[in-house]
């Protein structure tokens, strides 16, 4: 499977597709919740780990939120805004020097988490189609020049 991640200038905000329903369908709330979990394992090893939580607490809380994100943008209840309002992710990711290299770090690490899914091809592809560009939104500082 092709989950190739796209490029961007800095600043660009490309047209963001909500994932296909049946993603959420297939997965549940509870195979949404592993997914991110993973996910966030996998940040945890990473090389923007400090852009998470140290205390396990606080990571675990991180996790809760972002799958309750990930939940309703796929369809399901709306727990992300019933527990903390309207998403504004720019707004909420504003405080962290969020990168292009590190939105590569995050997407891979998604990559991989999604790769252990036993689901059909078209239901990743369609969330890798969506984290893809809605990623490219939350980068709020300039490339690194080497």
């Amino acid at each position: 499977m092709n989950l190739s991640i796209n490029t961007y200038q800095y600043g660009d905000r490309p047209e963001v597709t909500l994932p296909d329903r049946m993603f959420y369908k297939v997965l549940g709330e509870e195979g949404i919740r592993k997914m991110v979990s993973r996910h966030y394992d996998l940040l945890r090893e990473s090389s923007i780990q400090g852009l998470f939580p140290v205390e396990d607490e606080e990571f675990e809380l991180a996790k809760l939120r972002s799958s309750d994100f990930m939940i309703q943008i796929c369809g399901g209840p709306d727990y992300f805004n019933q527990h903390r309002g309207s998403p504004k992710l720019i707004n909420r990711h504003a405080p962290f020097s969020i990168t292009p290299e590190g939105r590569i770090v995050w997407l891979n690490c998604y990559k991989q988490a999604l790769l252990e899914l036993p689901i059909a091809e078209n239901i990743i592809l369609s969330f890798w189609n969506y984290i893809n560009v809605f990623s490219s939104w939350m980068v709020n500082t300039a490339p690194r020049i080497k």
